[in-house]
């Protein structure tokens, strides 16, 4: 008999030996990303060159939830980009090769800073500064808006620009303060609480421009994201470029991907709001019943769905169920009835035409001794002389039967005398 392995177990071999080594299951790798792509599914797919002379490579994927995460980190990779890569060594059987499931990157030379990142993202997740439902609507015509940002930055001209042109009824106060460096942390936290302080304000811009993870780290640190989640006012977050993503803006009531992008997002166009009065305002006679009846419409579209999905409907469909199955039943009853009925009347009329009644009611009789009442079915049986009881269907009577010679003294020829 041959030891050879077939591919399957070969393969499973292989994949027990390398997946089962602890050291292969939680790794980093260094290398330059190449052939980077998203599938539909959401999965990406990219392989790490080796950053010598070499040309060799590992397959790596991300899958989707991972991929994720990543984006919401920061930004995922490119073509040549340098990254470190967190994964675990997989095999995929069908190709019979291995691959590195990846968890996490990071680009080469900011590793510290990351995992420094992720450490403090892990425990601002885990209390609960990042979830949904701490977020608040943005006010819808704000009166005054708070600008938290450095008053020489080109930021506030651009902010300022939008506001002049989008919305000049809204007033911009500035709470100056650094926005890079290590002494740009408490001033950021000291403006938000200035801020805070007054009755006026109706929402608040936390804005900077683009740069590298260092340049922005100061969103990062604890105490600006701690006082961005504890803000009593509404916070936006326009801190760097589209692919820039700090834990402030996971702490904020909304991300904005830029500083002017933030204004236009706080604010409403005036030019628009013109437009839209001046058609209400010639549109309005006419128009309120058209929008009583479609709001009358909508209203019993949602009460008849809302008819439908609720409890008491399906009970109104579970007790409709239930009263046919009732009458389903019953007419199985009835009919089950009626058969019987049918039955116990054949046998009835069986029994009534078997019944010696009804046979002595069409003109028979039935004849029995008179001193035991044993039934006479013979004349042979009965002598001269006997005692009978006739019963007839409604009565009886005693008879006896008389002697042949008798007959003959009395001198009537042919002639018999009755029985009783």
């Amino acid at each position: 008999m041959s030891d050879a392995l077939s591919v399957v177990q070969l393969n499973t071999q292989i994949k027990r030996l390398l997946e089962g080594d602890p050291a292969l299951n939680d790794v980093w790798v260094e290398g330059e990303v190449s052939g980077w792509t998203r599938a539909s599914s959401g999965h990406c797919y990219f392989s790490l060159k080796s950053n010598d002379s070499s040309g060799q490579m590992v397959k790596c994927v991300m899958w989707r939830m991972n991929a994720e995460r990543q984006a919401r980190m920061g930004s995922l990779p490119k073509d040549g980009d340098s990254v470190q890569v967190n994964g675990s060594v997989r095999i995929y059987e069908n190709r019979s090769e291995y691959q590195l499931s990846t968890t996490a990157i990071r680009p080469v030379g900011v590793g510290a800073l990351y995992a420094e990142l992720e450490r403090l993202k892990a425990q601002l997740l885990a209390e609960g500064l990042f979830d949904a439902d701490r977020k608040r609507p943005l006010p819808s015509a704000p009166q005054r808006i708070g600008i938290v940002t450095s008053a020489e930055a080109a930021v506030f001209q651009d902010v300022q620009n939008v506001l002049r042109r989008r919305y000049p009824l809204a007033e911009l106060i500035i709470a100056p303060t650094l926005v890079q460096g290590s002494d740009a942390p408490p001033q950021i936290v000291r403006a938000l609480e200035r801020l805070n302080a007054r009755d006026d304000i109706d929402v608040i811009l936390l804005c900077r421009g683009g740069g590298s993870l260092e340049d922005l780290w100061c969103f990062n640190d604890e105490r600006v994201v701690r006082a961005v989640a504890f803000s009593r006012i509404v916070v936006v977050s326009g801190v760097g470029h589209e692919t820039d993503t700090t834990l402030a803006d996971f702490a904020a009531d909304l991300r904005a991907p830029t500083p002017s992008a933030a204004a236009e997002m706080v604010t409403p166009d005036i030019a628009e709001l013109r437009s839209a009065l001046r058609s209400a305002e010639l549109a309005l006679g006419a128009n309120i019943s058209y929008h009583i009846d479609t709001l009358q419409t909508r209203v019993n579209d949602q009460m008849w769905a809302l008819k439908r999905l609720a409890p008491d409907a399906r009970i109104e469909r579970l007790r409709q169920r239930l009263d046919d199955w009732n009458a389903r039943m019953s007419e199985r009853t009835l009919s089950r009835v009626h058969l019987l009925r049918a039955k116990l009347e054949a046998r009835r009329e069986a029994l009534d035409a078997a019944n010696p009644a009804a046979i002595l009611a069409r003109g028979y009789a039935m004849v029995r001794r008179g001193d035991d009442g044993a039934r006479i079915t013979s004349a042979a049986a009965v002598p001269p002389g006997t005692a009978l009881t006739i019963q007839f269907h409604d009565g009886e009577i005693d008879a006896y039967t008389n002697d042949p010679d008798a007959i003959d003294k009395d001198n009537h020829a042919g002639y018999q005398r009755p029985l009783f």
